[in-house]
C-alpha cells in the first residue's frame, strides 16, 4: 500500500526575466548600442524618439519664434542670402567647388611586401611559386620554422611538382636577401647574426657583437657579463660598446615597428563621466550612443478591428518585449549611477587628485551593503565598464582592491603598495638592482611589511623583471 505524504518548502527561483535583466546590466556601452540596433531591426513596436517627437512636447519655450502662418513671410527678399539658384537644387554642386575627402590610406599586409619584393627579381615561375610558399610559411614573427626537407615534400604534393631540398635552400637564401633583415630566420640567433653580417658589409665594426652572439647568448639573455667578459677575456667598456651594437638589433624581423599590415583596435568607450563642477565631483552616463526609444501605436487600430488571433498574439508580443526594453534601459542607468556615485564617494581623494596612492582599500561587496544591492549585480554593473575622468580614462575594477594595516594602524591598499614598489625599483642602482629580498625590506621600512613572495606577485603583475634581468653595465 502507498504511503502519500505531503510536505511544503520554501525555493528560491529567479524567472527568465530577472536573468535577461542581470545580463542586461552587464553589457557596456558599445554592446548596448549594437543590441538596441538589433532589437529596432526585428522589433516593429520598438523606434527611437524622432526629432519631430521632441518638437510636439510642450517644453518648446520659443512658440512665440514660430510663425502662425506662412503670410509672414511675403516678403522673401528680406531674407535673401545671396546663395546662387543652382545651390538650391538637386545635384547642386558647381565645377569649381571646393570639397574635402580624406585621403585613403592603402594598407597591404608584409607577407604581400615580401612577394613583391620577390617577384622584382629575375626569377623563373618555378621559382616565383617556390618562394610565395616559403612566405606563406613564415610564422606571425617572420621565423620559418620548417625545415627544407619539409618545405620541398609539402610544395611537391600541393603543386604536384617535384621539387628537391637544393631548390628550397636557394629560395630560402633569397628571401633572405629581402627587407626587413632577418626575415626567414630559423630563430633569434640566426636573426640577429644575418643583421650583423649586414652590418659588416656597410663597414662597422661588429666582430665582438657577433662573437657573443655566436658563442654567448644564452649568457646574454640573463644578464651574466662576468662570464662573457671572462670568456672573451674583454674589459667592461669593450662589452657596453658590443651591447650597444646588439640592442640597436630587432629580436623579430616582424613586428609591431615594422610590419604594414592592418591592425584593428577597438576604441575604448567610456561607459561613466566624472567631471567637476563648482568644485563637486557629478557623475552621469555616456548616453550618447544610447538613442531614446518608445513603443510605436501606430499598429493600435488594427488590434482593434482584427479577428486574426496570430496577428494579435504577434503585436501583442512585441510590444510587451518593447516595453521590457525601455524599462530595463530605465533600470539599467539608475542601478550604474546608484553604483558609481557610491563608488565616488568612498573614493573621493582618488578622484579629485588622479593619485593611485589615495585609492582606499575597497571590495564589491562594500558598495552592496552601502546600496542594498547583492555583490552580483554590483560586479555586473562594474565589470568591463570604463570610466572617464579629468585625469584620463580608468577600468572600474582597477578601483577594487584589498589592504593591509600598517604599523601606525593606517590601512592601505595594494595599488598604494604596488605604486611604491615600481618607484623603488626605478629609482634602483641598474648596476646592481635590488632583489625582492631587498625590495621587502625597504617595504616594510615605509610601513608595509609585506612577506618576499608577495613583492614577487606585484612585481610580475607590474610586468617588472627580476633583478638579474634588470642589470645593466
Amino acid at each position: 500500500m502507498l504511503n502519500l505524504s505531503q510536505t511544503q518548502k520554501q525555493t528560491l527561483r529567479i524567472s527568465p526575466s530577472q536573468i535577461q535583466l542581470l545580463n542586461f546590466l552587464q553589457l557596456s556601452t558599445l554592446e548596448l548600442e549594437d543590441h538596441i540596433k538589433t532589437e529596432l531591426e526585428e522589433n516593429p513596436m520598438l523606434e527611437e524618439v524622432s526629432v519631430s517627437d521632441d518638437f510636439e512636447t510642450d517644453d518648446f519655450e520659443n512658440k512665440d519664434l514660430i510663425p502662425s502662418s506662412t503670410t509672414d513671410y511675403l516678403d522673401w527678399d528680406e531674407f535673401d542670402d545671396d546663395t546662387p539658384n543652382y545651390k538650391t537644387q538637386l545635384s547642386n554642386y558647381s565645377s569649381d567647388d571646393d570639397f574635402y575627402e580624406a585621403p585613403i590610406a592603402q594598407q597591404t599586409s608584409w607577407r604581400d611586401d615580401l612577394k613583391e619584393q620577390l617577384h622584382i627579381l629575375p626569377l623563373t615561375e618555378r621559382q616565383q611559386l617556390l618562394g610565395d610558399f616559403i612566405i606563406d610559411s613564415l610564422d606571425e614573427h617572420g621565423f620559418l620554422k620548417y625545415d627544407s626537407e619539409a618545405i620541398a615534400d609539402d610544395v611537391s604534393f600541393t603543386n604536384n611538382i617535384f621539387v628537391d631540398v637544393s631548390d628550397v635552400d636557394a629560395i630560402v637564401k633569397v628571401i633572405r636577401q629581402l627587407d626587413p633583415i632577418g626575415i626567414g630566420s630559423v630563430d633569434l640567433q640566426e636573426c640577429l647574426l644575418i643583421q650583423l653580417d649586414r652590418k659588416r658589409e656597410e663597414g662597422h665594426n661588429i666582430e665582438l657583437a657577433y662573437e657573443i652572439v655566436l658563442n654567448n647568448l644564452d649568457d646574454l639573455a640573463v644578464r651574466n657579463y662576468e662570464k662573457i667578459m671572462r670568456l672573451r677575456e674583454i674589459s667592461t667598456n669593450e662589452l657596453k660598446q658590443a651591447l650597444n651594437i646588439i640592442t640597436s638589433l630587432n629580436a623579430k624581423p616582424i613586428s609591431g615597428e615594422n610590419t604594414s599590415s592592418v591592425i584593428f583596435k577597438d576604441n575604448i568607450i567610456p561607459d561613466y563621466l566624472i567631471f567637476f563642477d563648482d568644485n563637486k565631483i557629478e557623475v552621469s552616463l555616456n548616453s550618447n550612443r544610447v538613442p531614446p526609444l518608445k513603443v510605436n501605436n501606430s499598429f493600435n487600430d488594427l488590434l482593434n478591428g482584427s479577428s486574426d488571433k496570430a496577428a494579435t498574439h504577434y503585436i501583442h508580443t512585441k510590444v510587451s518585449a518593447a516595453n521590457w526594453l525601455i524599462d530595463a534601459i530605465q533600470q539599467r542607468e539608475t542601478t550604474m549611477l546608484k553604483t558609481m556615485r557610491t563608488l565616488v564617494k568612498l573614493q573621493e581623494d582618488f578622484f579629485k587628485t588622479g593619485n593611485v596612492q589615495k585609492l582606499k582599500p575597497m571590495t564589491l561587496k562594500d558598495i552592496a551593503e552601502i546600496i542594498g544591492m547583492d555583490i552580483s549585480t554590483i560586479s555586473r554593473v562594474t565589470s568591463g565598464k570604463y570610466a572617464q575622468t579629468p585625469f584620463g580614462t580608468i577600468h572600474l575594477k582597477d578601483l577594487f582592491s584589498g589592504g593591509i594595516f600598517t604599523e601606525s594602524g593606517t590601512e592601505v591598499s595594494n595599488r598604494e603598495i604596488q605604486q611604491t614598489l615600481a618607484t623603488l625599483i626605478s629609482d634602483e642602482d641598474k648596476n646592481n638592482p635590488l632583489n625582492d629580498f631587498q625590495l621587502a625590506d625597504l617595504l616594510a621600512q615605509k610601513g608595509y611589511a609585506i612577506a618576499r613572495r608577495t613583492v614577487a606577485k606585484y612585481r610580475d603583475h607590474l610586468g617588472i623583471q627580476s633583478a638579474q634581468l634588470r642589470r645593466m653595465l
